[in-house]
């Protein structure tokens, strides 16, 4: 399945029970705002980096959501970083939405995406390596990806005292 024949329905956990189903869809443009909310509440607790309407009008393409009852309660995005090099960005879930599988919803129709567009390796920066862990990522040093700190780290903040974990997974 590739991203433009997203349409999936995740139903609510049985151990949380939800009469409402979630959706799992490509990002439109009306979706930045709340989007950037979810980001950004993230972000000011220093879980991810943060990002303005502007990056995600601009990239709007990259992102998936995850919508229930007409709001955005997740998103995640595919950057390509290189010629076989992607990575996972912006992966968000509303907190009191967490631990129902939202976020393996929301990553695995990007894998399929970077599988389709010829990419072999995904990476994420993250703080929740037992997450990624479960859907086959493992951790690497982060020299392995001079890609992204030529495109990216340079203009991040905490380029010189980073402690996200790399991980990577062949797709």
């Amino acid at each position: 399945m590739t991203l433009t024949d997203i349409n999936l329905i995740v139903p609510a956990s049985p151990a949380k029970p939800s009469s409402a189903e979630v959706v799992i869809r490509r990002a439109r443009v009306q979706d930045v705002p709340q989007m950037a909310v979810l980001i950004n509440s993230y972000a000011a607790q220093g879980l991810m980096l943060p990002k303005s309407a502007t990056q995600l009008y601009n990239h709007i393409r990259d992102f998936v959501v995850a919508e229930q009852e007409g709001q955005i309660i997740g998103c995640a995005g595919l950057k390509i970083t290189w010629e076989n090099l992607a990575e996972i960005i912006s992966l968000a879930v509303a907190p009191a939405l967490q631990g129902r599988g939202i976020g393996r919803r929301l990553v695995e129709p990007l894998l399929e995406d970077a599988r389709v567009l010829g990419i072999p390796t995904v990476f994420a920066l993250t703080y929740q390596v037992t997450f990624f862990e479960k859907l086959g990522f493992r951790v690497v040093p982060k020299e392995m990806l001079s890609q992204k700190v030529w495109q990216d780290c340079v203009h991040c903040p905490k380029q010189h005292c980073c402690d996200e974990i790399a991980m990577i997974r062949e797709v």
